[in-house]
């Protein structure tokens, strides 16, 4: 009976214990992910969540061609490019090794067949040929992949080639991969080729299987890139959605292609297992306009662009609180677009965004002119 009522007590103390100290979900470590190298990112926000060694310069191998791809779509947003074009393979680009779709000199392949080729099959061939049709040549391409870089200012990379193919001083890190596969993924296209399993090339007379094997068997699996080279081991940037928290887990340097998945299968879990995403709103208080002193106007209206989303604990009741700094009146002349005020968000006395509140529109200072130009256009209407 004693022993009974010790074992109530211990089970009971733990209980309190869980509620009052809550242990995290599928918790990871620098130890538990077998990548030297490794991130986890929320894209909507951009939010580290997790880091290991994340900003070392490694090789990446056919991860490269996620910033391929996104010249790519780029290229197709600005009409460039398009998925109709009839791109014709250079001797350059049949004469890729590695990962193919054996192009021969001379081949023609649509852009959309050649995009289907890159991502499901990782053809090294077929990226040379998008590069080279876009750019003119697979190096002015590269210089356009390193100026892209730059601009997203991933410090850690430099781009020898467009595919991944291990060359002296091609390196990138794992913060850098994860930040081009965040822009990659905001091209929401990229999607319709990532998520094919098997497909067909020329008529269905070559086919491609996605090198993602995450596809088979990660549920809300999205994407993204897979690569394997001698230098840079096993790599990958994994994509995965579910409901409104948006992932992207890379890993670099993996010894296998099991532990590759494996690794960022589990990163995965720990986002989605621990975090949820908040959209920030404008408050109920939020003024929609505000008093003027000496203007032509007696109010001029606001702007306050909050747009914008938080990543916070899954479970917990999370509260996010607002404070308007506003004056009870503001001095013309005013600019459209001028800064009057802020709004601050905050998590448990923590600011966790604060946005600008502007003048909607130009408010003229009260002079002589002004006003006899007032009184000169209604006397004008009578």
């Amino acid at each position: 009976m004693f022993k009974k009522v010790i074992i109530s007590t211990t089970l009971c103390f733990a209980l309190m214990l869980t509620v009052v100290f809550p242990v995290r979900v599928n918790a990871v470590s620098a130890d538990s992910i077998t990548a030297p190298s490794a991130v986890l990112m929320e894209t909507s926000t951009g939010k580290i969540l997790f880091e290991k060694n994340s900003h070392d310069r490694r090789p990446c191998a056919s991860v490269t061609k996620v910033m391929t791809l996104l010249l790519v779509f780029e290229a197709i947003d600005s009409g460039k490019l398009s998925l109709d074009d009839t791109i014709t393979a250079s001797e350059h680009a049949s004469s890729m090794g590695g990962s193919d779709i054996w192009l021969e000199t001379g081949e023609t392949m649509s852009a959309d067949d050649m995009i289907k080729a890159t991502v499901v099959a990782s053809a090294n061939d077929a990226a040379v040929a998008l590069a080279e049709h876009i750019s003119g040549s697979e190096d002015a391409f590269v210089e356009n992949m390193n100026k892209r870089a730059k601009e997203l200012k991933m410090n850690d990379t430099v781009f020898k080639n467009c595919n991944g193919l291990d060359e002296d001083g091609h390196v990138t890190s794992a913060y850098d991969v994860a930040i081009m596969s965040r822009e990659l993924m905001k091209h929401e296209k990229i999607f319709d080729y990532t998520s094919i399993w098997i497909d067909n090339l020329r008529d269905g007379k070559t086919q491609i299987v996605n090198t993602n094997k995450l596809l088979k068997t990660y549920n809300g699996i999205t994407g993204l890139k897979t690569g394997t080279t001698n230098d840079a081991g096993c790599c990958m940037s994994a994509s995965a959605k579910r409901g409104d928290v948006s992932l992207v887990a890379v890993v670099l340097g993996c010894k296998t292609g099991k532990e590759r998945f494996s690794d960022a299968a589990a990163l995965l879990d720990y986002g989605f297992a621990n975090i949820s995403v908040k959209e920030l709103k404008l408050p109920d208080d939020m003024p929609l306009e505000l008093k003027v002193d000496g203007g032509m106007e007696k109010t001029v209206k606001l702007n306050c662009d909050s747009s914008s989303k938080v990543v916070v604990d899954k479970g917990n009741n999370v509260e996010i609180k607002t404070s308007i700094d506003l004056p009870e009146s503001v001095t013309a002349p005013i600019k459209k677009n001028q800064k009057l005020g802020t709004l601050t968000y905050s998590i448990d006395g923590k600011t966790v965004k604060t946005c600008d509140i502007t003048a909607a529109d130009y408010v003229e200072e009260v002079s002589f002119g002004s006003v006899f130009g007032v009184l000169f256009n209604s006397l004008i209407s009578l």
